[in-house]
């Protein structure tokens, strides 16, 4: 449905996207190579392929450019180009001991077995522009790395990095439910309230970032959660993609994938259902992406737990998923003078009944 009063009609249309076309590849700069998306915008493309559920970095890259930066509607074009992928096989489950992490943190912990390991952070750093010049910027670069694959193969993890325990041992409760063996496929069918812990993870792992953050912060920050959370342990790294062999039917490793990975517990001041247990969370999502596995985990743990939240795990399955709420924010754009004169309408109608006249 296009606007009466655009003149031109399909005209209009193509010179819109001539117009955007010109926008995204045209200016005085040289081409914006995919290689250079991924590597120095390695945060943008594991956003964007989180939030689209698909581990593609060149297609991801290309959505990026293709969308002038804007990762909401690039998540919204990767997930549409997901939609129309063949699923060859199911993944086989994988410890979270498989992980090989490159960067491992235990806030709960001084000393925790195999010790703290720091990686690439700016958790240290303060938040100061840097204003270098170019030139100096470029000379004092550190050598590329070597490109990553996804296909790369995965060692075995280092045993001393393994899951942190709580000791004394048995303080963790067991969040197990035989009634939710298999992942909720949230791409099969919608989840709803109700829906296994395993929907409301993986509706999570594909949530919009900051509207993740936006309602875990709003939540935790409420009066009758004044225990905070703890993060018990966080990790990052590349965990195995296995599946089952076709004719030997064992798994076999056939990809890495970079996560990240959060565990949390709450004190148990307003103890549920156990009070002589740690109530925990519990969140991993594709790529670099700390804040949304940290919030993620916080908003499972306040799901399971708090009875004062009960409409959360409503906004938790319907309200955080970007490419919807942008593609409804986007469809209010289209005409809608149908709507708006018949309010019109309905609005005068009152007025006049209201007046003592006839409409």
């Amino acid at each position: 449905m296009g606007y009466a009063g655009v003149r031109g009609g399909q005209e209009a249309i193509a010179a819109a996207e001539r117009l955007i076309r010109r926008d995204r590849f045209g200016g005085s700069s040289r081409w914006l190579e995919l290689d250079q998306i991924t590597a120095r915008l390695g945060l943008a493309v594991d956003r964007v392929m989180g939030e689209a559920g698909l581990w593609a970095p060149e297609r991801a890259a290309r959505a990026i450019r293709q969308s002038r930066g804007d990762l909401l509607e690039a998540a919204q074009l990767l997930r549409a180009h997901r939609s129309t992928l063949p699923r060859l096989a199911y993944g086989s489950p994988v410890p979270a001991a498989a992980l090989r992490p490159v960067r491992r943190i235990a806030p709960a912990h001084r000393n925790p077995p195999g010790g703290q390991v720091l990686g690439a952070t700016d958790d240290y750093t303060p938040r100061i522009l840097d204003l270098t010049d170019e030139d100096t910027a470029r000379a004092t670069a550190p050598p590329p790395r070597r490109p990553a694959t996804a296909g790369a193969p995965v060692t075995a993890p280092d045993p001393t990095l393994r899951p942190a325990a709580l000791p004394p041992a048995g303080l963790l409760a067991d969040r197990r439910d035989p009634t939710d063996p298999d992942p909720f496929d949230i791409t099969r069918a919608p989840a709803r309230p109700g829906a296994p812990r395993s929907a409301r993870l993986t509706s999570m792992a594909r949530a919009e970032t900051g509207s993740l953050t936006h309602l875990w912060y709003t939540v935790t920050r409420a009066p009758h959660n004044d225990q905070p959370e703890i993060p018990l342990e966080l990790r990052r790294g590349h965990l195995p993609l296995r599946v089952e062999h076709p004719f030997t039917g064992s798994p076999v490793t056939v990809a890495g994938v970079r996560v990240t990975e959060a565990r949390t517990v709450r004190s148990t001041d307003r103890p549920r259902p156990d009070g002589s247990r740690f109530d925990i969370g519990y969140g991993l999502c594709l790529g670099d992406n700390e804040a949304k596995a940290l919030a993620m985990a916080g908003l499972d743990l306040l799901v399971h737990r708090d009875g004062a939240t009960d409409r959360l795990e409503q906004n938790v399955l319907t309200a955080l998923d970007g490419p919807e709420a942008s593609g409804y924010l986007e469809h209010l754009k289209l005409p809608h003078y149908v709507d708006f004169r018949s309010t019109i309408d309905r609005i005068r109608a009152v007025r006049a009944a209201a007046e003592g006249k006839r409409p």
